[in-house]
């Protein structure tokens, strides 16, 4: 397509969206470089995210133009390239079978190590510092009783103790522990151990430093080598922001290896980000530069429901999505802070991802595109029904909220 037809159909996309290219809204754009439409019609998403990273284009608030584009149904009004088509193959053919027997299963789990391990994971614990809270959280807060970013990562982490019923003593295992926040908080407050797995060595090694007197024990190793070690089983189970990088082909694989964990009577948190619809591959720009693995995507209810059938009662299923989009903001916001440092040390490129990652990522959430859900499973149903007033769990103040 030339380049004229190329800006009139892009424009007239906007326009549905009421974004105007160079309008005076906090949400319009300014489109610096005319290539931009024949790359955007040209590469879809890819060619969005990478103009931006380029400086071909902006907007004074890039959340708001995600907000009104995905609100209008905009997300896949856009042409789909071969490129894009050969991006999506690769993703399917690379999303192998955890069962299946000799190569292929170790393929793709050292796809999926070294894609997350040693790219976006890695990217250095003081840059991650510059942008997180202070406890190192790399998950949606909870804004509900909130009244700043820190609070709200507290609160997160407390609402998903309360619905553990956490006690002194217990035993939990925390699947992709990332820095340990949860395992911190979980032990200084409840008076738990945990044991944590990432395959982030990166985190690993700060979380331990940030763990160090408590009964915390966190380990470099890849989920599904976990039956290898003879933890036994756990009191509770958890997981953060870890299985949208799992893949469709290992859902059931990863249920499984949770209800091995898990004690009779226990109880399995899950956290995730989802999809609204089955089978939605990953965003070609989000999975090259954030997700950076082969088999990373969000999943949809009805995916989740499918693998953990005849496995688990599900007992509470809770969605917060709304509340990623402050979250966002918040690690932009501390983002944009410490921008020369960042430039100075990675480049002006690798910010601008940064900024389109996160305020893109603001505006699915607040048009309700993606969603965040805690979900509480027991392997046979909670005797008498699990019946943990979320009201009461959002508003009674923890030890560590009253303090």
């Amino acid at each position: 397509m030339p380049a004229a037809p190329c800006q009139s159909f892009i424009e007239t996309l906007l326009g549905e969206a009421d974004v105007v290219v160079g309008g005076s809204r906090p949400w319009d754009i300014a489109v610096h470089d005319p290539r931009f439409y024949k790359r955007v019609v040209a590469g879809g998403s890819m060619g969005l995210g990478e103009s931006y990273m380029d400086g071909w284009w902006d907007s004074p608030a890039l959340d708001q133009t995600f907000e009104r584009v995905l609100s209008a149904g905009l997300r896949d009004r856009l042409k789909v390239s071969p490129a894009m088509l050969i991006d999506v193959l690769a993703a399917r053919l690379a999303n192998l079978p955890y069962e299946l027997p000799g190569l292929r299963p170790f393929l793709a789990r050292f796809r999926s190590h070294e894609a997350v391990a040693e790219t976006h994971y890695e990217t250095g614990n003081d840059f991650y510092e510059n942008i997180l809270c202070d406890r190192m959280i790399y998950s949606c807060g909870f804004w509900e009783t909130a009244t700043n970013f820190a609070d709200a990562g507290v609160a997160k982490l407390d609402l998903a103790c309360r619905k553990l019923g956490l006690r002194p003593g217990q035993r939990i295992l925390d699947i992709g522990c990332g820095w340990g926040a949860f395992a911190k908080y979980a032990a200084e407050t409840y008076g738990v151990s945990v044991v944590g797995v990432t395959i982030s060595e990166e985190q690993r090694k700060l979380g331990v430093e940030r763990c160090a007197g408590l009964p915390v024990d966190l380990r470099r190793m890849d989920y599904r080598d976990l039956g290898a070690e003879r933890f036994g089983r756990f009191d509770h189970v958890t997981s953060f922001a870890m299985f949208e990088h799992v893949g469709r082909d290992n859902f059931e694989a990863y249920f499984h290896i949770a209800r091995e964990h898990l004690a009779d009577g226990g109880l399995f948190l899950l956290e995730t980000m989802g999809e609204n619809v089955s089978g939605t591959v990953c965003n070609p720009w989000f999975q090259k530069y954030i997700f950076q693995g082969p088999t990373s995507v969000f999943p949809s209810i009805r995916e989740i429901a499918a693998a953990t059938e005849g496995r688990f009662v599900m007992e509470d299923w809770h969605n917060f999505g709304a509340d990623y989009a402050p979250t966002l903001r918040a690690w932009h916001a501390n983002l944009a802070a410490h921008r020369d440092q960042i430039v100075e040390r990675h480049g002006e490129r690798f910010y601008r991802m940064w900024v389109f990652y996160l305020l893109s990522g603001a505006g699915a959430f607040a048009s309700r595109g993606f969603q965040m859900w805690q979900v509480v499973f027991a392997k046979r149903g909670v005797a008498g029904g699990y019946r943990r007033d979320r009201a009461d769990i959002a508003t009674s103040a923890s030890p560590a909220l009253a303090a």
